[in-house]
């Protein structure tokens, strides 16, 4: 039908698209009115201003429905066809559960009475609007031409068709989201596409012709806003007269315009920036722009940003590497990609209007690419010839900028059938640029300084060896998910004279880098105190004593265990930590230790308490931080459990049995502090693998002890050792011998993945390594022990010291 006229059939006896002036009104869950177009305040004679927010039936008031009360054929043909569906009102009161559409006699505020044609659609889905109700005035159609409408019309009527009847649905989807643009692009969308499934909108001239309703008012497109705003112009040049209400209608173009754009800068804002994930927002900011705003969107960033680095150093040149970090576009899938591949670096020259952003930092508009500056773009390609997919296309460049630094830029390309990119563009991408580089920088930063925290925790944090004397170890740390990454919880294992192992795992209150770095104090206190082979209780004593000296606010739970596989025990202090689980080999039974819980470390003044727990060679001893066992909202004592079930759980490997305590307890969801989990399996020394002996204070011991000690390495098969350890055994009981007072001195052979040999006296001055000149007659022999021994060292007993060393088992040949 043509505009206005009335016309439903051309002469040529062929269906046209009918383009109408439409009223389009969209009605919330509460029957009030959320939009109101520009053609329903020409049709019905409100401002939108007066009608958004008031209900929709004081606006529409319904007089009655027609058949006309002068029985004309028109009205009297469409009587039959209103009464098939619900009519106008009580769709607006509620009752409209499937698209319905009629004709109806309206009594308007300004407007009088009309005859209107409507169609209204229920919408469902997650935002308020309930309603969307299309109308258009039939009087307009009927008797918009002098000539009248063609004699074969006679009636005028609304229906539905399935949007494949008619092509023109293409054309109504592309519109309809003109027409709500105080809606943002998702609504319209999702408007659009039920608009569509319920039923195309037609206008029926007779039992078998119908026209599909395309409409011909709201906001219209750039082009043809721009063709009026210049005859607006010309006609003021000129003198001439606006032609009636032009000045208003212009008025209200640039309203809308301005209004899109700057509903779009705000969408676009909502839709970038959710993560201060660096990837994750390299590719918001590049979906967010097409397709509404451009075809194609290539991101392009320098390598320090990419990185999550600092701020690049210096004004951007000819060798600065740009990474494509992504690239969006609506052509058909893989066009683009083996031409231009994420990830690749590449520096721009001079000449190219990329090079210009950087330097300058402002956008660069090229309303066309030329073929000759398609040539010069593609020649940075190599082999890859880029020439078809640019060359035609409208360009914008646009840079990534914060705090004056130049982090990137964006190459925008509209599709050559599409309008080219303006100034008003121009203005829009540098604002767009403005806020998504604000955006990557917050990322950037938050990377950065996430990287900072993330090395300062794994610097701190011990890398344990898998197995230590007589016992196997693995640990498990999990960063926090709530005030950063950075936390202070953390495990240890020390190494101890006489087989054992010392365990540890800490947990200091709090989050960020004070906690880390004061974890870090305290785990070197650890190890210090630990070498000095203090009992667990003394020194947890000691650390508290530190922790009140580093401040009155450092806080912290520790758990401090020492293992001797020979003695087939376990010593334990607690300062306010969870207790340790105990997976019994013998039957797979898992139990918490029942230990005196203690204060904390830093609380001051508080005794601790040691426990001896025995234990069989197979067992494991599980220790963790309470972000491990801890729900909010939740008793602690169903996490324990968890713990005690999943850590009884058979496991190939201690690999294994830890990552099934991880997985079962990580999944309970509500896990918001870092964890720190050590397993240890204990698996003892065996009676036969420990020689000993007792020595006086004679120093013909000496050679008595070197005679035993070959023959109890011939025993053990370990001959191959018995010269070296024969000399080791000479220095250090010659020199306890001699240094120790009244009580007898000890030696200790112990066969386990090393071969260690201790000697124990009553003097408490450790041996060091001295200097000895050629006339010196000591000196020589500690020096003796670190040439010939793979490890050695000393520590200090209640009762004196033990000097020891360890020797390296020669491999065993494979049979």
């Amino acid at each position: 039908m043509d505009r206005g006229t009335g016309r439903g059939v051309p002469p040529d006896g062929t269906v046209a698209p009918g383009r109408i002036p439409l009223a389009v009104v969209v009605v919330d869950r509460g029957g009030l009115v959320t939009h109101w177009s520009r053609g329903a305040r020409r049709l019905f004679g409100t401002a939108r201003e007066e009608a958004v927010g008031r209900p929709a039936v004081d606006l529409l008031p319904v007089s009655g429905a027609l058949p006309e009360d002068d029985g004309s054929a028109p009205y009297e043909a469409y009587a039959a066809y209103d009464g098939f569906g619900p009519d106008l009102e009580s769709s607006l009161d509620g009752r409209l559960f499937y698209p319905a559409a009629g004709r109806a006699r309206l009594t308007a505020a300004r407007s009088g009475r009309l005859d209107v044609l409507w169609w209204a659609y229920p919408l469902v889905g997650p935002g308020p609007e309930r309603l969307l109700v299309l109308a258009a005035d039939a009087d307009a159609l009927h008797h918009g031409d002098d000539a009248g409408p063609p004699a074969a019309v006679e009636r005028i009527a609304p229906g539905f068709a399935l949007h494949t009847d008619f092509p023109g649905a293409e054309d109504l989807a592309r519109r309809l989201p003109e027409i709500l643009p105080s809606m943002s692009v998702g609504d319209s969308a999702r408007i659009v596409a039920q608009v569509l499934e319920l039923g195309y909108p037609v206008l029926e001239f007779s039992q078998n012709d119908r026209v599909p309703v395309t409409p011909d008012w709201g906001v219209p497109r750039r082009a043809e806003r721009k063709a009026r705003q210049e005859r607006a112009a010309a006609a003021a040049r000129s003198g001439e007269p606006l032609p009636e209400d032009a000045e208003d209608e212009v008025q209200d173009l640039e309203y809308a315009a301005v209004r899109e754009r700057l509903e779009f800068l705000n969408e676009v804002s909502g839709r970038i920036g959710t993560s201060l994930d660096l990837s994750r927002t390299i590719v918001e900011v590049s979906r967010a722009v097409v397709p509404r705003f451009t075809d194609v969107a290539g991101t392009y960033l320098r390598e320090q940003v990419v990185a999550g680095e600092g701020f690049p150093d210096g004004v951007p040149d000819t060798t600065t590497l740009w990474h494509r970090v992504a690239l969006e576009h609506t052509d058909e899938p893989g066009r683009w990609d083996d031409v231009v591949p994420v990830g690749e670096a590449m520096p721009f020259p001079a000449h190219t209007p990329f090079f210009q952003c950087m330097t300058s930092g402002e956008p660069v508009l090229v309303p066309r690419i030329s073929e000759q500056m398609g040539h010069m773009i593609a020649a940075q390609f190599e082999k890859r010839d880029i020439r078809p997919l640019i060359t035609g296309r409208s360009m914008l460049v646009v840079p990534l900028k914060a705090r004056n630094v130049v982090l990137g830029f964006m190459i925008l390309l509209r599709h050559p059938e599409r309008v080219e990119f303006n100034d008003m563009d121009r203005v829009t991408g540098a604002e767009l640029a403005a806020r998504a580089g604000l955006v990557l920088d917050n990322a950037r930063m938050y990377t950065y300084q996430e990287s900072v925290a993330e090395t300062l925790q794994d610097s701190m944090l011990p890398h344990i060896a898998p197995r230590m004397a007589s016992c196997d170890i693995a640990t498990r740390y999990l960063p926090g998910t709530l005030l950063g990454r950075v936390g202070g919880d953390w495990f240890d294992s020390v190494k101890l004279p006489g087989s054992r192992t010392a365990l540890v795992v800490g947990d200091v209150m709090g989050h960020g880098l004070n906690s880390a770095a004061m974890m870090g104090q305290l785990r070197t206190a650890v190890q210090t105190m630990a070498a000095l082979d203090l009992p667990p209780a003394q020194l947890l004593r000691n650390l508290d004593d530190l922790a009140q000296r580093l401040g009155e606010h450092y806080l912290a739970t520790c758990l401090y265990a020492i293992y001797d596989p020979i003695a087939g025990e376990l010593e334990i202090a607690n300062a306010g930590h969870i207790p340790p689980v105990l997976v019994r080999a013998g039957d797979g039974r898992s139990d918490l230790l029942d230990l005196p819980t203690g204060a904390p470390i830093g609380v001051g003044g508080v005794p601790f308490e040691s426990v001896r727990v025995p234990v069989e060679p197979g067992d494991r001893l599980v220790m963790c931080t309470d972000g491990l066992v801890e729900v909010r909202g939740e008793d602690i004592g169903v996490g324990l459990a968890a713990l005690c079930e999943s850590a009884a759980h058979p496991a190939a490997s201690m690999d294994d049995a830890c990552d099934t305590i991880i997985r079962t307890l990580n999944t309970r969801g509500g896990r918001k502090d870092d964890v720190a989990l050590l397993m240890a399996r204990l698996n003892g020394i065996e009676p036969e693998d420990v020689a000993e002996w007792r020595i006086g204070h004679d120093p013909r011991e000496a050679g008595r002890m070197r005679a035993a000690v070959r023959e109890q390495l011939h025993t053990w098969g370990l001959a191959s050792l018995a010269d070296t350890a024969e000399l080791l055994v000479s220095e250090l009981v010659t020199n306890a011998v001699r240094h120790s007072h009244s009580r007898p001195v000890e030696l200790r052979l112990v066969r386990g993945d090393t071969l260690l040999c201790e000697v124990e006296d009553d003097d408490h001055t450790l041996p060091t390594l001295l200097s000895a000149g050629p006339l010196d007659d000591a000196g020589r022999g500690m020096r003796v022990v670190s040439t010939l021994a793979r490890e050695w060292g000393t520590s200090r007993t209640g009762s004196g010291k033990t000097v020891w060393y360890e020797l390296t088992l020669p491999r065993r040949r494979p049979r």
